[in-house]
């Protein structure tokens, strides 16, 4: 008989809807990719993101309205969470760089 143990996760807040867009300064390429981009899930509980157990190395980047940058944070492929300063106040943009890509993700969240 055979046996196997279950992990379950669950994430506590809200879902970040997250798009993919292309950053245009690094060169795409002559090629067609071979696999789609698979966007990260990323959750949002009041000042904390919660991120999928297995994820890439990212930059995080948040903005404001202004498109002003008011938070930068390195987001280890071994972290789970990161809490955002509790200065920050209103509906900013979020934007998930993975090192020494060609894409990134972008979000908008409400603190």
């Amino acid at each position: 008989m055979s046996s196997f143990i279950m992990n379950t996760h669950c994430m506590a807040g809200e879902i970040i809807p997250l798009s993919v867009g292309f950053v245009k300064d690094k060169p795409v390429g002559n090629h067609t990719p071979k696999s789609p981009i698979e966007i990260p899930v990323v959750y949002i509980d009041d000042y904390s993101l919660s991120f999928e157990s297995i994820h890439s190395d990212y930059i995080l980047i948040i903005k404001d309205a202004d498109g002003e940058v008011v938070y930068t944070a390195v987001v280890y492929s071994t972290m789970t969470q990161v809490t955002l300063p509790s200065i920050l106040f209103g509906e900013y943009q979020l934007s998930l760089v993975p090192f020494a890509s060609t894409y990134y993700y972008m979000g908008y969240i409400e603190l």
